[in-house]
């Protein structure tokens, strides 16, 4: 096929690929995977994307498949699956080709983004070895090429620093490139968005000093020092200058520019900030005042903009730069909100109020509070979206909105404020309200706005157990008064509600409001009204509102419920979570209200659940509050009548959902059920069994769904620990036992087609029937089931599977230690003897045990196996202790990383095999762990040890050590400390290398401590002492292949 002609037909296919008709755009998509193979793909590829007479989109979508190409094809090694070689001559043609592309003179935006993304691409593998001209090209254009040619260098500039270059290529090139971003950020003659991508280059590179800075640390800080001598005074004066004057139809369009090149150069500052604290200090102070004084000039283009109009915010272009003046005003918030750490901006702040006296009395503290009260106001697009969707509203109340608003930061500075002068921060704020309310009726935007800031820093107030002063109390006491009475403002009379909920929890006073608050959740015409009493309610319970005003409560929100088509709430799930929420705090008040006649507690509880049931939040309160209820009806009467209300429920949440499918209704209804069942009285009520034990029978027996298997088969656990009789009693439709309806269904959940997550909780249903049911009932089926479990325990990979399934040995031995092991010897589980699989399983897998019960039953278990002296167990190999290869290499955090990323986990395979439709081949195991092999009875003996410093809590000891090490360590070769700034521990650039890091190592170190366990660790130091002084099974003789610390160890014991 000739060139042009193979050319017109790829361009075709990827035209058809965006074609709305699936068939045609199927097929042109199996085309293009077979067109891969052709040697000239990828050169088309790049002629259709450089070709200025095609569309936008078919360019577009050239270079998007070049890209593709690229990562699968470009390295020498491939990427998954087919792997295409890509000749020499034609990666030298891509390359000059494609870099044409992103400099060259043409000025397409979109185009150049997607051919900058190929160059990325590209160099995460060539550069610099085989692509050394890469940089030096992108720089040479730089200083006097056109705007496209700019926009095209910045663009690579901007993927080399962020994907390609590792931290070693960067520390090499680092000058060159923060010196032609600083020449073309200065340069007043290039495009404002131009400007503003160069300093955004300039900030990703600190992302890579932060991680050099630790191998490097006196290095990376002077250079550091060296070139933010030259940017602070320019990203100073970057806020410092004022936004262009503009008329009529020219605003604000001519402010994208300037405004992205602000909100870059704020952004900067942060970055700068959160990486060298120390270097930023010394400017803190003009910084903050500078960002001071923009907002203050943007104030008014803010309210015409979005509380007077409803003005299109939150806009990016095609680079990803904000330009509008929302994320403007919000990151000079953010930056004002850092400054106010700094030590110089405190001190001088400090002087101002001593000068003046006091807080309240003092120039810039009511100036800021006018400020942050006027950016708090409710903008004209949340006042239309909360009116549509209350959700929206408590979001923000319960600050779980992905969307951080100027509003929301304004509360973050003024909680900032009160961290640092306490209680003389809500003098400030009182005194400016004070100004709002004065003359009654006012501007209700702002004086919401001001008991928004109330209630932002009471809440923070109450959770540092800090006190508001009485008088201010008082004052906003009669604010809400005011407040509540504003019938034609509902969202200011919502706030009112809401503060004197929330203020009552610190001044008893305010509960004068709360029975009118549950009235108002009935009576008010407005649903945000209904919403805010009903968030409200939570605060006068907690604040110890008395218990008689349950049933009044349970009402309000059912007679809420019942004015609303539920469906057009089920996606309203900060709606559902609120009423979920204060309907369980109600029925704490008294949990016996929950089998109160004539109190719709339960059915409330349910009624939600049923259309929130998909939503975790909704499932995990249910679940909490159920557990609370159970637990609390703990004499046969009261369970009895708490069962009459519950299992109707359950059994229509099973009849309504499908159980064949993921019907997230079902999971909820399998989970409440294990409680109602874990928490039960023994015997359980009559029929009890025979009427869930059909349903559950059903449900384990058909559903493929772990998450409705593994509380399903926990829950007939419970029923046959607390009745047993009651299940072997109950026959389904076809006369089979309850007997042999479980064996059936522990039959189906140790078969391979369930997966093991699926099936974890199969070990601990097979240990009750076998305990309840006996020898004698179980009679052949009982060497039947326990050689399933041992051969599922073989290919079991999963922790919770095979804890579930040792524990069935485990029990076992604790009373028949040698029938246990005479089974095990005597069976043959793919070619190998029982004995072998489970002990071999059993011993490298007790360690990783949870659970106070399980751990001590297991502890036991392996005692009385060792006890046993039997030879077969000595005969027995197992792994022993890990082999720690020796090398001279020092581990650097970059090749610490690398040899983290090499091998895959077995959970990421058994994630691999799971997910992926298409089987592609994993990567070899590099360096696989290796082990000594020992005698199980001296792993027996070793498990035990490590299990007795488990239990005396001494093994968490080396991961706080560790940790504290670390932090150490961390502090002292920090770049300089936080000196001059507060400590602020609730803040995290995730962004940061050193983050991710530090986040990771603090899981790792405490993920798998365990908390001390006196009842096991007495039995251990006994058993220990015992074996010792009687030389129980031979003791002396393991003694002695025990390692050193392991020796230690045990005369620590006896010498205690």
């Amino acid at each position: 096929m000739a060139t042009a002609g193979f050319d017109e037909h790829v361009a075709t296919q990827l035209a058809n690929t965006q074609l709305a008709q699936e068939t045609p755009r199927k097929q042109a998509e199996l085309e293009l995977l077979n067109l891969r193979t052709n040697p000239e793909f990828p050169q088309a590829l790049l002629r259709i994307g450089a070709h200025t007479q095609a569309t936008v989109q078919i360019r577009q979508s050239a270079l998007s498949v070049l890209r593709k190409f690229v990562e699968d094809n470009w390295s020498p090694e491939g990427g998954d699956g087919l792997h295409i070689p890509i000749p020499d001559v034609t990666k030298d043609a891509i390359r000059q080709g494609i870099l044409e592309l992103v400099l060259g003179p043409e000025d397409e935006r979109k185009v150049k983004v997607a051919a900058s993304y190929v160059v990325s691409k590209i160099a995460m593998v060539d550069f610099p070895i085989q692509w050394p001209a890469l940089l030096p090209s992108v720089l040479s254009v730089m200083p006097a090429g056109t705007d496209a040619q700019l926009h095209g260098a910045l663009r690579i500039l901007q993927d080399l620093v962020e994907e390609s270059l590792s931290d070693e290529q960067f520390f090499s090139v680092a000058r060159d490139i923060i010196a032609a971003c600083q020449a073309v950020a200065i340069n007043a003659n290039r495009k404002e968005t131009h400007r503003a991508l160069a300093v955004l280059v300039f900030r990703s590179c600190f992302d890579l000093m932060d991680i050099v800075k630790d191998d490097h640390k006196k290095e990376v800080r002077q250079f550091a020092d060296e070139i933010l001598k030259a940017w602070l005074p320019f990203l100073e004066l970057v806020i410092k200058t004022p936004l262009p004057p503009q008329t009529g139809s020219d605003k604000p369009d001519a402010w994208y520019g300037p405004i992205a090149l602000k909100v870059q150069a704020v952004k900067t500052l942060i970055k700068i900030k959160s990486v060298f604290k120390s270097l930023l200090l010394p400017k803190s102070f003009d910084l903050f005042s500078a960002t001071w004084e923009e907002l203050a000039r943007l104030q008014t283009e803010y309210q015409n903009l979005f509380i007077d109009s409803d003005a299109q915010g939150r806009l990016e272009d095609i680079d990803g730069l904000p330009f509008t003046l929302d994320f403007l005003v919000l990151e000079e918030l953010d930056f004002l909100n850092q400054c106010l750490r700094a030590s110089p901006v405190q001190k001088q702040l400090e002087s101002q109020v001593i000068a003046h006296g006091s807080v309240s009395k003092t120039p810039w503290a009511l100036d800021l509070m006018k400020l942050l009260v006027a950016y708090s106001q409710i903008t004209q697009e949340e006042e239309g979206l909360w009116d549509i969707d209350v959700s929206l509203f408590l979001a923000e109340e319960t600050s779980v909105s992905s969307s951080y608003t100027a509003r929301t930061a304004c509360g973050d500075v003024l909680i900032k404020i009160g961290e640092w002068l306490k209680e003389n921060a809500v003098e400030a704020l009182s005194a400016f309200t004070d100004t709002l309310f004065a003359q009654g009726a006012g501007d209700w935007r702002r004086q919401e706005a001001a008991l928004y800031l109330f209630t932002a820093i009471l809440r923070d107030f109450l959770d540092t157990q800090r006190p508001i002063p009485e008088h201010v109390s008082a004052r906003y006491l009669s604010l809400v008064q005011y407040a509540v009475e504003q019938h034609e403002y509902p969202i200011l009379k919502a706030r009112g509600f809401i503060v004197a909920g929330t203020l009552s929890i610190t001044y008893p006073q305010a509960s004068a409001f709360f029975e009118r608050t549950i009235k108002t959740i009935t009576e008010d015409e407005s649903e945000l009204v209904q919403v805010s009493c009903v968030k409200a309610v939570e605060g006068f319970i907690e604040a110890g509102a008395p218990p008689h005003h349950q049933g009044a409560i349970i009402h309000a929100i059912k007679q809420f419920l019942d004015a609303r088509d539920m469906s057009d709430i089920e996606e309203a799930d900060d709606l559902l979570v609120t009423l979920l929420e204060t309907l369980r705090t109600t029925i704490c008040m008294d949990l016996r209200i929950a089998i109160t006649p004539n109190v719709p507690a339960i059915d409330l509880l349910f009624l939600i659940a049923k259309h929130g049931a998909a939503n975790f939040q909704v499932n995990m309160i249910v679940t909490e509050a159920f557990e609370e209820i159970v637990r609390a009806m703990n004499d046969p009467q009261s369970y009895t009548l708490l069962c009459e209300r519950v299992v109707p429920s359950i059994i229509a949440s099973f009849d309504v959902a499908n159980i064949t499918q993921d019907d997230p209704l079902v999971t909820l209804a399998a989970e409440i059920l294990v409680y109602l069942v874990e928490y039960g009285t023994e015997p359980l009520p009559n029929g009890f069994v025979s009427a869930l034990l059909p349903k559950l029978n059903n449900l384990l027996m058909n559903s493929r769904e772990g998450e409705v298997l593994r509380p399903g088969a926990e829950a007939l656990k419970y029923m046959l620990r607390h009745d047993h009789q009651q299940v072997f009693a109950w026959h389904d439709e076809e006369n089979r036992s309850g007997l042999e309806c479980t064996l059936r269904i522990i039959d189906r959940l140790l078969s391979s087609s369930v997966e093991d997550n699926a099936a974890s909780e199969v070990g601990g249903l097979a240990a009750e029937l076998v305990e309840k049911a006996g020898p004698d009932r179980l009679g052949p089926f009982l060497s039947q089931l326990l050689q399933a479990v041992a051969a599922r325990l073989e290919t079991a990979q999963t922790p919770n599977l095979i804890q579930s399934l040792i524990i069935v040995f485990a029990r076992l031995s604790l009373e028949t230690a040698q029938d246990v092991v005479n089974f095990l010897a005597d069976i043959q589980i793919s070619n190998q003897n029982g004995l072998q699989v489970v002990l071999s399983k059993w011993l490298e897998n007790s360690v990783n045990f949870a659970g106070y019960d399980e751990i001590r039953q297991n502890v036991i278990a392996l005692s009385k196996l060792y006890s046993l002296n039997d030879p077969r167990i000595a005969q027995t190999n197992v792994k022993g202790d890990l082999i720690i290869p020796e090398s001279n290499t020092i581990m650097t955090r970059s090749r610490a990383r690398a040899s983290e990323l090499a091998p895959l986990s077995h959970y990421q395979r058994r994630v691999h095999d799971m997910f992926l439709t298409e089987r592609r081949p994993l990567p070899p195991q590099q360096d696989p762990d290796q082990y000594t092999i020992i005698p199980a009875t001296l792993k027996i003996l070793k498990v035990l040890i490590t299990e007795l410093l488990s239990a005396s809590g001494a093994g968490a000891a080396p991961n706080l050590a560790a940790a504290a090490a670390t932090q150490i360590a961390e502090d002292a070769e920090s770049d300089d400390g936080d000196e001059g700034w507060e400590d602020d521990p609730d803040t995290l650039d995730l962004a940061l290398g050193s983050t991710k890091d530090d986040l990771m190592g603090w899981i790792e170190n405490n993920s798998s401590s365990r908390k001390r366990d006196d009842e096991t660790q007495r039995y251990l130091s006994d058993f220990f002492l015992h074996a010792a002084k009687e030389n129980v099974a031979g003791f002396q003789e393991w003694y002695n292949h025990f390692t050193e610390d392991e020796k230690a160890k045990l005369n620590e014991l006896a010498q205690a």
